[in-house]
């Protein structure tokens, strides 16, 4: 039988399209017979034609051209075998997995459940200063993480090979449901992010600004007040509900 496992997958686009990755990159967890977590050797990337020209804000992040991305198969032609590989996957992960999500769609997953590394890392690492991929890298330097095969960053697979340190480290704090459980909601920040109350945690906010905060646009902080204001045993007023997810950011 087969290890469990997780497969985290990083996406490169060609811009804001529906169909427009140019890079797929994945990085396999598994589960040893001992019950650990490890990185394993399961590992690739491939060029994904997107049907357009890149744009030259996402070239600038990723470098890849279009000249590059010609001769490559389509999205819809590659993404199943990446996303639902022989043997099948626990779950998928990714590092703001919302934006994966717009492209991994269940047509292509199977409808597998996600895990996001970035809500995931609020909640493991809050004391952390940063929790871009790239800053808990280095924040965190995880062991065994082999220097070269995660650069050039902004690239599929090296990034994928560095989240799934991130991941693997993640699943030795916490159990494999509570991953799976705190990325079902919005991320819980540990500091006000954003305003007069920029970097203070929010436990040391007054009432008034809590009561603010749980009525902002962002549902993240919006959560994270709300949050806050339920440990205090105050309810938080009723908002509008929105979309689940209204930007790629």
């Amino acid at each position: 039988m087969a290890p469990p496992r997780i497969r985290v997958v990083d996406l490169e686009t060609a811009g804001d399209g529906p169909h427009a990755v140019c890079e797929v990159g994945w990085q396999d967890v598994t589960q040893d017979s001992s019950g650990r977590w490890r990185v394993d050797e399961g590992r690739g990337s491939l060029l994904v034609n997107p049907g357009r020209p890149i744009t030259p804000e996402t070239m600038s992040i990723h470098h890849i051209l279009d000249a590059d991305v010609a001769g490559a198969p389509y999205w819809k032609d590659v993404a199943g075998g990446v996303l639902k590989p022989e043997g099948g996957v626990h779950a998928l992960a990714a590092h703001r997995a919302a934006f994966e999500q717009r492209y991994c769609t269940p047509r292509f997953t199977g409808g597998a459940a996600w895990i996001c590394t970035w809500k995931c890392a609020l909640r493991v690492w809050p004391h952390l200063t940063g929790f871009s991929n790239q800053m808990l890298r280095y924040q965190r330097m995880p062991e065994g993480l082999v220097h070269e095969l995660g650069l050039p960053a902004h690239r599929a697979l090296p990034d994928a090979y560095v989240t799934a340190h991130h991941l693997r480290d993640m699943l030795d704090a916490a159990s494999l449901e509570q991953l799976l459980a705190w990325s079902r909601e919005p991320g819980l920040l540990p500091r006000v992010p954003t305003g007069p109350e920029r970097g203070r945690p929010w436990d040391r906010l007054a009432a008034e600004a809590l009561s603010t905060l749980a009525q902002d646009r962002d549902p993240n902080i919006r959560f994270s007040a709300e949050t806050e204001l339920r440990r205090r045993g105050e309810a938080p007023a009723a908002a509008e509900a929105e979309p689940a997810q209204r930007t790629l950011l």
